[in-house]
Parts: structure tokens; sequence; C-alpha cells
């Protein structure tokens, strides 16, 4: 089994996607104007309309009503990334911030209110 990917249902796929094109540098994929896939080295973020959540099942999935993921991605340096994301980026959950098991880290929220970490593992 392989883990390839996570999807984020919105209301508004053009608005995300920009987003995530613009905190990611990494340009999307688009396969209509309701599918759209950000692809990685390591894992794909899928962001999809509304109008597709019905094709898996009615009522499945609601746009900006995540409370319980946080999506992460690996960077090189995060306090880079956060000066980067300034203008990007209107809600800062934390600025960088070393945590225990080492990592430097970075929390905020996508437009739809998504939690976002960007982080730096340790040096060595």
């Amino acid at each position: 089994m392989d883990f390839v990917s996570i999807r984020i249902i919105t209301g508004d796929v053009a608005r995300l996607v920009a987003f995530y094109e613009r905190a990611t540098g990494v340009e999307a994929t688009w396969a209509t104007e309701d599918f759209a896939e950000l692809r990685t080295g390591g894992a794909t973020l899928a962001i999809a309309g509304t109008r597709t959540v019905p094709l898996f099942a009615p009522g499945s999935a609601r746009p900006a009503a995540n409370e319980s993921v946080i999506t992460e991605f690996r960077v090189d340096d995060v306090d880079r990334v956060h000066q980067n994301l300034t203008g990007c980026v209107t809600d800062f959950v934390t600025e960088p911030t070393t945590m225990p098991w080492g990592n430097r880290s970075l929390l905020f929220r996508d437009p739809d209110g998504n939690l976002v970490n960007f982080f730096t593992p340790p040096a060595g």
C-alpha cells in the first residue's frame, strides 16, 4: 500500500489552488475546473470542488469543516518561508517555533481554515 494524496474539498477551487501554488511554489495540474493537484516528491495535494462530492457519496464531505487534520510540508528553511508567506497567509497560528522533537515548525490556516504546518527537521 502507498499513501499518495490528501484531498481538500472546497467551495472555491481556483482560490485555494492559487493559495497553495503561492505558498508551496508548486504549479498545479488541472484535470477539470473542479479538480487540481499539486504534486510533490512525496505526495500529492488534491483540491476538489463541492460538485465532486456526490461522485463518491452525496453529503460525505463539506468544505471548510476540518478541525482534525494538519497538512504538513517539509521545507528547507521554515524561517525564510515564513517571511515569504507574510503577504499570502492572513492567519498564522504560531510563528516559527522549535518543537520538543527538534523540528522548526510554522502553523497557519489556509483560506478555508484548514491547518497547514511547514516544518524543517533538525540539521544532521
